[in-house]
């Protein structure tokens, strides 16, 4: 992963985006990042992603989306 910037917050959310993408839920998600699902479930809210993401709605369209509001 290339970082643009040097925000925390930013990478978090990328970082966030990519695991639930490539798992598919939440816990394979926590997994991958070495978190448990309730840290994740935390970072969610926080980061304010949108999980389950609605049908059709792409990854990458989710995170821009994502990373233009902070």
């Amino acid at each position: 992963m290339i970082l643009e910037d040097f925000n925390l917050e930013n990478a978090e959310r990328r970082l966030c985006n990519e695991a639930l993408t490539t798992a598919g839920n939440i816990v394979g998600a926590a997994s991958l990042l070495g978190i448990t699902r309730h840290a994740l479930k935390r970072r969610i809210v926080k980061l304010g992603l949108e999980w389950p993401r609605r049908a059709g709605e792409s990854a990458a369209v989710s995170a821009s989306a994502s990373a233009h509001t902070s």
